[in-house]
């Protein structure tokens, strides 16, 4: 759920009047950004905590403390005079140790110095502590976290300054504030802090941020077999763009479809057939009518296909029964001839971007939220929309917000992992959307463990890095990490 700031206020006064207490918000509070932070960084290094004088200073010096506790070297960067602070948060830094010890790196820093409801721009000595721990980021690799939101940032636009988070961590529930286009640079990936004695009024704004609490991963049978898996065919691949092939089918293997069948050109079969992995079966196909009278439980269309087949893609997703997740080129298809997505025979998942969404339908200044829901409004289809805030929904259900991943992710050959990952989920049963949901929140979380666990960069991320970070995914939305 999302809230608005008069809401949030709201459900704290509330909360407070039936019993719950500030310092034990800021105790669960501050227990989960030391969580967080230790998701992204097992290994103790430096924190730098900066607080001002209200609730959000409280919460990171009660983080600040587990993390002393855990090796971490802790750094204080007060805003405000101590006499100044809040009697809470004054409690909070009186609780910290005296000295600490710690390495160097890496360099994390905490951003508790505004909360909620801010009017007009920071001014000092906000405005110069913003300044300076932006400054830390974009010079010293600082990685930021955020409490609740990035300081400065309003309800209706970033102020000046604005710190920019790596990850904001929503405390309790998602401002509205905090999914605007305009906030997306500031906030970065957006995690949840669940409180449970914070109660959503009823006029709440239902879209979804996406968690591993609102999806799930439920164990397989011990009497599984492949058949009950899925059987999933990838129309992939040209003489031109074997790799996006490569990617989707190898892809839809790892998120655990049963069996996988790579159909692509006859021209391109023998260089397909020595280069996929050895799981995935090749199959030469020039005419995809004859797969309508075969029994398949998912397609996944487009990657890589080329611009030579619209007539055929679109008569077979006119015609085809069965689940199709719609990419790339089979979305390049549609322009024109867009009665298709209207006259479909079965279940459709468009996952484009934001051009090849231009190409269907001009944005004309709409947010992407208002662009998503105007399309699923006039196409019975599910709307996987890509980016950094990439939106999922239909006609029946809320629109969903995915925030895992980051900026290493925009490189060729993600959008077709992700094809394969919602083909082979919707073969396994999954409903369509739900699928979608979960595929984005997977790719995203693979991206991160990428970069957590190996020697990989924003800058060297691959699409195969992200395959192969796949099963860890899975595994954290098991866990229930953030």
């Amino acid at each position: 759920m999302i809230l608005s700031t008069a809401q949030m206020l709201d459900a704290e006064a509330k909360a407070f009047a039936e019993g719950q207490t500030a310092e034990e918000l800021m105790e669960q509070a501050g227990s989960q950004l030391a969580a967080l932070v230790r998701q992204f960084h097992p290994t103790p290094g430096t924190c730098r905590i900066f607080f001002g004088k209200g609730h959000n200073g409280g919460d990171v010096l009660v983080a600040a403390g587990h993390l002393a506790a855990e090796g971490w070297r802790i750094v204080l960067e007060p805003v405000f005079p101590e006499a100044s602070l809040s009697p809470l948060t004054a409690t909070q830094l009186s609780r910290l140790p005296s000295s600490f010890v710690g390495q160097a790196r890496p360099l994390v820093v905490l951003d508790g110095i505004l909360g909620i409801g801010i009017k007009g721009d920071p001014r000092e000595p906000v405005a110069t502590a913003i300044h300076r721990l932006n400054h830390l980021r974009e010079h010293e690799a600082a990685w930021v976290l955020s409490a609740d939101l990035p300081s400065g940032l309003r309800d209706d636009a970033p102020g000046d300054p604005c710190v920019k988070a790596d990850v904001t961590m929503a405390m309790g529930f998602v401002k509205s504030c905090l999914v605007n286009d305009h906030a997306t640079d500031f906030v970065g990936r957006l995690a949840v802090a669940d409180l449970p004695a914070l109660c959503a009024p009823p006029a709440t704004d239902p879209a979804q941020i996406l968690t591993p609490k609102i999806l799930s991963l439920p164990p397989r049978s011990f009497d599984r077999h492949k058949g009950m898996s899925g059987r999933v065919a990838i129309l992939a691949g040209s003489r031109c763009y074997p790799g996006a092939a490569r990617l989707c089918s190898a892809a839809a293997v790892k998120a655990g479809a049963g069996l996988v069948t790579l159909i692509v050109p006859s021209d391109c079969v023998a260089t397909l057939s020595a280069s996929v992995i050895p799981e995935v079966m090749v199959r030469a196909l020039d005419d995809f009518s004859v797969l309508l009278n075969e029994k398949w439980d998912a397609f996944g269309i487009g990657p890589g296909l080329g611009r030579e087949r619209d007539e055929m893609i679109c008569d077979f997703l006119r015609r085809c029964s069965a689940p199709c997740v719609v990419d790339a080129d089979a979305l390049n298809a549609l322009p024109g001839r867009m009665d298709v997505l209207r006259e479909n025979a079965g279940q459709r998942l468009l996952t484009p971007h934001h051009l090849e969404m231009e190409r269907l339908s001009p944005c004309n200044g709409r947010d992407r939220r208002q662009w998503l829901a105007d399309f699923v409004s006039q196409y019975p289809v599910t709307l996987l929309l890509k980016g950094a805030r990439t939106l999922i929904g239909n006609i029946n259900s809320p629109v969903a917000f995915n925030t895992t991943g980051h900026p290493g992710m925009a490189s060729g050959g993600m959008g077709d992992v992700l094809t394969g990952v919602c083909a082979a989920l919707i073969a396994q049963g999954r409903d369509i959307t739900d699928s979608a949901r979960l595929a984005a929140w997977v790719c995203g979380r693979a991206a991160e463990l990428a970069i957590r666990e190996n020697t990989v960069s924003q800058e060297s991320l691959t699409a195969s890095d992200v395959i192969a970070h796949l099963g860890g995914a899975f595994l954290d939305l098991r866990a229930g990490v953030f």
